[in-house]
C-alpha cells in the first residue's frame, strides 16, 4: 500500500525525543551489564486482531539506538492481524534490541491501535461514506497519528489551520455566513472554504454562499437526512457529519447519503493494540 507513511522528518524527530526519555542521561544501564557479542533475534508478535501501523517509528527507533540491528517485515502497514500472527523480526545485539524493546513498542502498538480502531469505523460504514479524523490527535504525534488513521482505511481532515478555512460558530460572532465566505474568498483564494451548521438553515445560507464542505454538527440522523436532501443531487457542499459520532451509530449515519463522517474516537480513544516482541 501507498500513501501510509509519516513524513520522515516526524519520524525521526519524534524517536529522537522518545529515547531521550528513555535514555538521558545515562543510556540503559541495565542492558549496559550484558556481553556485547551477545547477539539475538526477536519477533513482533499480535497478540490481539487488529490493524498494523507504525513500521517507520519501529525501524527508526532501531536504527537509532544501533544502525547494526537488521529489520524484516512480513506485514505491511495497513495489513490486518489476529491473535499470534508475526509481523516481522528485528535481529542484532541483544542489549541494542533491549534498549530499543519498550520504544519500538510503544510506538507500534498505539498507532496500530488507532488503525485498529479506525478499521472498525471503516468496516461499519461499508463503503457508503468516507471516515475522516479531526486535528484531537497527541501533541507532537499528529503527523504519525494521521499516518495510521490512513492505515486503518480512513482519511485525513485538514493537518493544520493552515491548509484551510474552517469557520465555527465562534468564529461567527457578528458576522454572516455571507460575509465570513466572502472574506475568506479574499483572504485566501484556492483553499477550500468550510463552514460549521448547528441547523438546516444554516446548511442554506452555507450553500448560498458557496462553502466547499459544510460540516454537520451534532445533529440527529433525521436531521442529517434533511440535509442531504436539501442539497439534491449536486455534488457540493461536501456534507460532513461529526459530533457524537460512536461506533454504535456510524452504520445509522453513514446510511444518510453523507459524504463523510469525522471522529475524534479515533486518534483520542483508541486503545493500544497488544502487540509483543519475543526474544529468542
Amino acid at each position: 500500500m501507498t500513501g501510509l507513511d509519516p513524513p520522515l522528518s516526524a519520524v525521526r524527530d519524534a524517536v529522537a525525543r522518545a529515547l531521550a526519555e528513555d535514555l538521558e542521561p545515562l543510556g540503559d544501564i541495565t542492558s549496559s551489564l550484558l556481553p556485547p557479542d551477545r547477539r539475538a533475534t526477536a519477533a513482533f508478535v499480535s497478540r490481539a486482531a487488529g490493524a498494523v501501523a507504525g513500521r517507520a517509528c519501529v525501524v527508526e527507533t532501531f536504527a537509532q539506538v544501533d544502525p547494526s540491528v537488521t529489520v524484516d517485515w512480513k506485514l505491511a502497514d495497513g495489513s490486518v492481524v489476529g491473535p499470534g500472527d508475526e509481523l516481522g523480526r528485528v535481529e542484532g545485539p541483544l542489549a541494542s534490541l533491549l534498549t530499543a524493546e519498550r520504544t519500538a513498542l510503544n510506538f507500534l502498538c498505539h498507532l496500530s491501535g488507532i488503525a485498529s480502531l479506525t478499521r472498525r469505523f471503516v468496516d461499519v460504514a461499508v463503503g457508503r461514506c468516507a471516515i475522516w479524523d479531526t486535528r484531537k490527535t497527541t501533541p507532537g504525534l499528529r503527523a504519525l497519528e494521521k499516518a495510521a488513521v490512513r492505515s486503518g482505511g480512513g482519511r485525513n481532515h485538514r493537518g493544520n489551520l493552515s491548509e484551510w478555512v474552517l469557520l465555527k460558530d465562534n468564529h461567527l460572532t457578528g458576522v454572516t455566513i455571507a460575509e465570513a465566505v466572502e472574506r475568506a474568498r479574499a483572504a485566501w483564494p484556492g483553499r477550500t472554504v468550510q463552514l460549521e451548521a448547528d441547523h438546516i438553515d444554516q446548511l442554506r445560507q452555507a450553500m448560498a454562499a458557496g462553502a466547499d464542505i459544510v460540516l454537520l454538527d451534532n445533529m440527529t440522523v433525521d436531521e442529517v437526512v434533511a440535509c442531504v436532501e436539501l442539497r439534491g443531487a449536486s455534488t457540493r457542499p461536501l456534507l460532513e457529519v461529526s459530533g457524537g459520532v460512536t461506533l454504535a451509530n456510524v452504520g445509522d449515519y453513514a446510511g444518510t447519503g453523507i459524504d463523510l463522517i469525522s471522529t475524534s474516537a479515533i486518534t483520542q480513544s483508541a486503545p493500544a493494540l497488544d502487540i509483543g516482541l519475543d526474544v529468542t
